[in-house]
């Protein structure tokens, strides 16, 4: 039984680290899509709620209603912000499981590269010991055609 080269499991260990790292940039991707849904729904509703305010101008509204709406649209304004920030921190993990899904990806190309080379010397190798082997045939037939 031929001996199994560590390289291949040195392939398995990169090939299965590429894996977890695509899954981590997965989730990644997906939690910057949802903080991106959540930024989105916020400005919506605060653009319904500014045009719903909008609808009411010219109407006799009270101070008090009125101090209410700016202190909805202040609170509103303030969870946009938080959002922003969670966006921004969000993409940086996701860039940030991008570059290691990279690298990791760059490690398995890189073994697999040098176990091509490996197989390719292997290959050669045995061509040539096939065509010494051919040589020496042809060889002794010919000295043994001379000899009788």
């Amino acid at each position: 039984m031929a001996k199994r080269d560590p390289l291949h499991t040195v392939l398995k260990l990169t090939s299965e680290a590429e894996e977890q790292a695509a899954l981590q940039l997965q989730s990644a991707q997906l939690a910057l899509q949802k903080c991106q849904s959540q930024l989105e729904a916020l400005q919506n509703y605060r653009l319904d709620y500014m045009k719903q305010m909008e609808s009411n101008h010219g109407k006799n509204i009270s101070a008090s209603y009125y101090h209410q709406f700016h202190q909805f649209v202040r609170q509103v304004d303030e969870a946009i912000t938080k959002q922003l920030i969670s966006v921004a921190e969000a993409d940086t993990q996701r860039r940030y499981r991008q570059q290691h899904w990279q690298e990791k990806q760059q490690k398995r190309r890189a073994v697999e590269l040098l176990l091509e080379h490996k197989a390719q010397k292997a290959r050669t190798a045995e061509m040539r010991l096939e065509q010494k082997m051919v040589d020496e045939f042809a060889s002794q037939m010919f000295y043994r055609k001379k000899v009788r």
